[in-house]
Order: C-alpha cells, then sequence, then structure tokens
C-alpha cells in the first residue's frame, strides 16, 4: 500500500478533527483571496499552487499536515477560482506575492504564533517573493517545490526549503540550474533537496517520491 494511500485511509477516521471551511479576505492592493481552512493551533502554514493547479489540489496533504498539528491556509490566486485582485489577466506580471502576504496576515490575526507557507513552481516563487517583501519575522518558513524567487535570493527573510527533480524542465529547459543558482544566493539556513525523475512541483505527489517529499517537508516545518 502507498503511503498516500495510507494517508487517504487514516484521514477517512478523522476527518472531523481536520474539517475543511471556506473563508476569504482581502490584499493591500484591494483583491480578494478565496481560501479552504484546514485545522486549528498556532502553527500555520499556508500551501500556495501552482499554475494547472487551485487550492482543492492540495487537499490530502493539507489533510495531513493538519492531523500533525497545523491549521492549513490552501488559498487561490488571483485570476485562479473566486479569488480576484489588480493584475490577474497578466499572469506573467501578476503580483502573486501580496495573495501570500494577505494570508499570512490572515492567519496571524487569527490566532497564529508561527506561519510558513509552501508553494509549488509558480507559488514557490511567490512564496520567495513573499519573504522578500515581508517583514522580519512574518514568514517562519518557506518551501519552494520546483521554483525559487523571482526577486533575488539573497533577500530572503525565512529559512527556506528548494525540492526539485532532476529532469524537470520546460520549453526553456532544464529548471535546476535556475534553482540551484538562486540557492547559493540565499542566506542560511537553507536546504536544496534534488530528486531523480522528471515531475515539476506538486506534481511530485503523483511519483513514488511522494513519500520523501512530504516527509521532508514535515521535518523542515517542524524545524529539524
Amino acid at each position: 500500500m502507498t503511503f498516500w494511500r495510507t494517508v487517504t485511509l487514516m484521514l477517512a477516521g478523522i476527518a472531523a478533527a481536520s474539517a475543511q471551511q471556506s473563508v476569504s479576505f482581502g490584499t493591500e492592493d484591494k483583491g480578494r483571496v478565496c481560501a479552504d481552512e484546514y485545522g486549528a493551533g498556532e502553527r500555520a502554514v499556508v500551501l500556495a499552487h501552482g499554475g494547472r493547479f487551485e487550492k482543492e489540489s492540495w487537499r490530502s496533504q493539507a489533510e495531513y499536515l493538519s492531523s500533525q498539528g497545523f491549521k492549513i491556509l490552501a488559498i487561490d490566486f488571483r485570476g485562479f477560482g473566486c479569488s480576484t485582485g489588480p493584475g490577474e489577466k497578466d499572469f506573467d506580471s501578476a503580483p502573486f506575492y501580496k495573495d501570500v502576504l494577505a494570508a499570512v496576515h490572515y492567519l496571524r490575526a487569527h490566532g497564529a504564533k508561527s506561519v510558513s507557507v509552501v508553494g509549488g513552481s509558480f507559488g514557490g516563487a511567490a512564496a520567495g517573493d513573499a519573504s522578500i517583501q515581508s517583514s522580519p519575522g512574518e514568514i517562519d518558513r518557506i518551501v519552494m517545490l520546483g521554483g525559487a524567487p523571482n526577486l533575488p535570493a539573497e533577500k530572503l527573510k525565512s529559512p527556506a526549503l528548494f525540492i526539485v527533480a532532476r529532469e524537470d524542465a520546460n520549453t526553456a529547459g532544464p529548471r535546476l540550474p535556475g534553482i540551484q543558482a538562486q540557492f547559493e544566493k540565499a542566506p542560511e539556513p537553507k536546504k536544496l533537496i534534488v530528486l531523480d525523475g522528471a515531475a515539476h512541483a506538486q506534481f511530485l505527489f503523483q511519483t513514488d517520491q511522494a513519500d520523501r517529499v512530504m516527509q521532508e517537508i514535515l521535518r523542515f516545518l517542524n524545524g529539524k
């Protein structure tokens, strides 16, 4: 039985403990973010999707992390689902980091003592940019799956975990060199994990690497 099949069966028995509810909140530039909230507690995690996904794509990971004691907020970026905001029609220049920061502020305002962000692909870039644009201490940790900040990585304010598959590529070529270059510029503490295969970002959860990816994320969020 695969790890995620085991997790799914386990979560079926504890669904009440990690019940999902829909919420929304504003951004500083008058946008609106729709999100799914799971679990409770003072340690919180924002889940930021990639370009081929929406907030619902995180459900299995959200339920698992909430079962580990985290409050989870899976967001839709502006232009996805019911989220809106300036720039949403221009994917290449939209200020997605503002949606991440809005989620962080929402969680802080609702009792979170620590807030980390896990992002896939452009959601990972938005997580990195949000750390750079944040006030010191606002974002505790960031995880970037198949992504890296658009802004200079040396300005990251959060410990960072980069996870990428060695053969992950787009039409411009392999992603690893660019991610590794940003990793090398990032301040300590930081970690880069290069996996076998070509799966990009959240697609890693559809491979036999899913178990390791989830456990590496959990370990990092726990400060190990």
